[in-house]
């Protein structure tokens, strides 16, 4: 599949939606499994007392997925798990994640880097407090293509009123969230039906397929942003025709660079061309988004670790204060308090101060006036850095307007972050 694109898909919903049991399904239907994978679930699920139902050859789907000893035993998803298959169309990467509120800095992992998101949806239950914070995080997160997936429709009689009331009562709550694309597919992940068949038991329903409208979403292509390279590691040739020569270390994390290309360094604005572009295999001329390569430059300039490149054209803009969406994923905030801030390769202190605002996670609309955050709360807050960040609204870069708060007495990640706006610039 030399020119097939690769889709990164994250699922989430409420505990036992049928997350875990949804990817196995799809990976048992489009033969993704091997042999030898199919032969460690047939015997996990024959210990386990055998599958709930469902033509599945016997085993259980969900422990495809459910990989850590305690998942398996509380049959529940804990850890993020990837999961990769193709079809004559695609790639595919599937993040399956928790639905549990106490596991949601797993949740936003796995669909931090995802193009497109599955929320699930119990047919027997609706939605949940959990539907609406995860369809909230996958709005802040910029996923602009969700998929709404009613499933169990089994244990509903595969009733079309109800798919039809959930559907209606999703879109009402995904319509402040900014989303493009809300695509709506009642199935049964147990049974099959609608995942990669159709089955007879939802014939009324004329739309897609879960497997088709995942082949045919459209993938924000990161190459065609603004070309954004935080530098790694700085390297020195001790041999051949580059002797004493640096090179920059990294990965392109979004746009195109060329042989021959203006840019600057940032935090600090000195100019420069690219020379050559070094990869494993050769010198290519030009490199794009995802590729990891070796950058060397016409002429010396300082570059450390932690600076970002770009081109002279279109520039971040440098600052120590901005504002940025955050979703505090342990304790509670205390705003005397300094933190580590991680941004793209660089590593700073940054303090909080003020929350702005939070989101009231059960109407989805902002509450003002709140001084802090606790565990799993989403708010907006003012930050400033103790050194100047080279950054972009995550609205329109992903990799340079993302990041981290870590705990410096603890070394614990304590929230994730979106830029939202830049201040002092």
């Amino acid at each position: 599949m030399p020119n097939a694109d690769t889709l990164r898909v994250t699922t989430s919903g409420s505990v036992d939606d049928g997350k875990s049991t949804l990817i196995g399904r799809l990976l048992f239907d489009t033969r993704a499994i091997l042999a030898d994978q199919l032969a460690t679930l047939e015997r996990d699920t024959a210990r386990r007392g055998g599958p709930a139902s469902g033509n599945t050859g016997g085993i259980d789907l969900a422990l495809l997925t459910d990989g850590l000893t305690a998942e398996r035993e509380q049959g529940i998803t804990i850890d993020v798990a990837y999961r990769y298959f193709a079809t004559p169309k695609r790639r595919f990467i599937l993040a399956d994640t928790p639905g549990h509120e106490q596991y949601t800095r797993n949740m936003v992992t796995g669909a931090s880097s995802a193009d497109l998101g599955i929320i699930l949806v119990d047919a027997s239950a609706g939605l949940q407090h959990q539907t609406k914070r995860h369809a909230a995080l996958l709005g802040l997160l910029g996923i602009r293509h969700v998929v709404l997936a009613v499933n169990k429709m089994d244990l509903v009689g595969f009733d079309r009123a109800v798919f039809k009331r959930i559907s209606e009562e999703f879109l009402a709550l995904a319509l402040p969230l900014g989303f493009d694309f809300v695509s709506a597919v009642p199935l049964s992940a147990l049974d099959g039906d609608m995942v990669v068949e159709r089955g007879q038991r939802l014939a009324w329903h004329d739309g897609p397929t879960l497997l088709e409208v995942l082949e045919n979403a459209t993938v924000a292509r990161r190459s065609s942003g603004p070309w954004r390279f935080p530098v790694q590691l700085v390297s020195r040739s001790r041999f051949g025709p580059r002797q004493e020569r640096r090179g920059y270390l990294g990965r392109v994390e979004s746009g195109v660079v060329a042989v021959g290309d203006e840019i600057r360094v940032w935090p600090s604005g000195v100019a420069a061309r690219i020379a050559e572009i070094v990869t494993l295999d050769g010198s290519p001329a030009i490199a794009a988004a995802g590729r990891s390569v070796s950058l060397l430059l016409d002429r010396q300039v300082d570059v450390v670790r932690g600076d970002l490149l770009t081109h002279a054209i279109d520039p971040p803009q440098v600052t120590d204060t901005f504002t940025a969406r955050l979703c505090w994923l342990a304790g509670t905030l205390d705003l005397r308090r300094n933190y580590l801030i991680k941004h793209g390769t660089i590593v700073a202190k940054a303090r909080i101060d003020a929350v702005l605002e939070t989101l009231d996670i059960h109407t989805l609309t902002p509450v003002a006036g709140h001084a802090g955050l606790a565990a799993n709360d989403i708010g907006l807050a003012r930050i400033r850095t103790a050194r100047p960040l080279a950054l972009d609204r995550y609205a329109e870069v992903r990799a340079t307007g993302s990041f981290i708060l870590v705990d410096e007495a603890s070394n614990a990640t304590v929230a994730g972050g979106m830029v939202e706006e830049i201040l002092h610039a």
